[in-house]
């Protein structure tokens, strides 16, 4: 998953119970994922299976079957089975091999694999910021956050339990909740991860199994022909400034008149783009009035954009996007 360097302009820490020993938040990042990342270096080997699905709606299109064979971090099998894209990736050495039906890689579907194989994706950056959190208590529902502002928008990450392990994660672009920690060798792996999209849509990634992997048939892993770049699936965030550098055909957004107040104010959407500039999701990040939100998502989806590239190759792209809107109320419209 992309995350782009923070500037921080305020942070809290809230917390319930136990020690109230603070650390740095960057330790406790790093607590956490070597407790449960499973691809770390040296971590054992594993065949993992998940199922994604809708809760409310099992049959809805959000949902996958995700297979893995991992034996170290320069060999290892992923297959990805939805309805709108196959995918089967080996990484052997420096070799990768991406197969594809499907000539888009969902957002939602990109969240939950991050989550679960590379939890805290933007570790690293959290090295750089200056920021504490309380540690979290001794019980299993103790936590601690930390809540973060940048540019974009609020992030909040929180610990839970004497481990530290992580709880939640909640930024632009990314967000996951971890539960149902078990052991699997020296880790405590999360075998349910939720994504909440958007208000009433949780979409569950489930560990089904998980187990070590003490040989594999090398065929597994086996590449004959390397999958050039161009014919990969590779997505990358930019700014709202680069965003918007490459529209091509942007709608004036009219807005409608809404039953509540305020009138004026500010939104934000998280989009994601296709290699072809076609505008495939977008999700709500924060609006100064709700009922404005379903319909700018319909007119935000209608857009076009140049195709992105990184070092000359077509790129999926993810970015925010911010509008101010300016309406008047109808008294019509007023729920009961």
């Amino acid at each position: 998953m992309r995350f782009l360097a923070l500037l921080i302009l305020s942070s809290a820490s809230a917390f319930a119970g136990g020690d109230l020993q603070k650390i740095s938040l960057a330790d406790a990042a790093s607590n956490a994922v070597k407790q449960s990342q499973l691809t770390l270096p040296g971590s054992a080997s594993f065949h993992l299976k998940v199922m994604i699905a809708e809760t409310a709606s099992p049959d809805s299109d959000y949902k996958a079957e995700i297979e893995e064979y991992w034996l170290s971090n320069q060999k290892w099998r992923r297959t990805i089975r939805s309805p709108h894209l196959a995918q089967t990736l080996i990484v052997n050495g420096d070799k990768v091999l991406e197969k594809n039906e499907g000539d888009y890689y969902p957002w939602w579907l990109t969240d939950l694999v991050t989550a679960i194989f590379n939890p805290l994706p933007m570790r690293e950056q959290l090295k750089q910021i200056n920021t504490q959190v309380m540690r979290p208590g001794g019980g299993e529902n103790s936590s601690s956050c930390a809540r973060l502002q940048s540019k974009e928008g609020y992030l909040v990450f929180c610990f839970k339990s004497a481990r530290g392990l992580l709880g939640s994660v909640v930024t632009p672009g990314y967000d996951a909740e971890f539960r149902e920690y078990q052991a699997f060798k020296d880790k405590q792996v999360a075998r349910r991860v939720i994504l909440n999209p958007e208000p009433g849509s949780t979409i569950e990634a489930k560990i089904v199994e998980l187990n070590e992997l003490d040989s594999a048939d090398e065929s597994l892993f086996a590449i004959q022909q390397p999958t050039d770049p161009q014919n990969r699936l590779t997505s990358i965030r930019v700014s709202e400034e680069t965003a918007r550098k490459l529209l091509l055909n942007t709608p004036d957004i009219v807005w409608p008149a809404v039953g509540k107040n305020p009138i004026s104010g500010r939104m934000a959407l998280y989009i994601s783009v296709d290699k072809g500039g076609h505008v495939r999701e977008v999700w709500p990040e924060g609006s100064d009035n709700s009922d404005l939100e379903d319909y700018t998502r319909d007119q935000v989806r209608k857009w076009q954009f140049k195709p992105a590239a990184a070092n000359g190759v077509p790129v999926q792209m993810e970015t925010v996007l911010t509008f101010t809107f300016q309406t008047k109320l109808d008294v019509s419209k007023k729920k009961p």
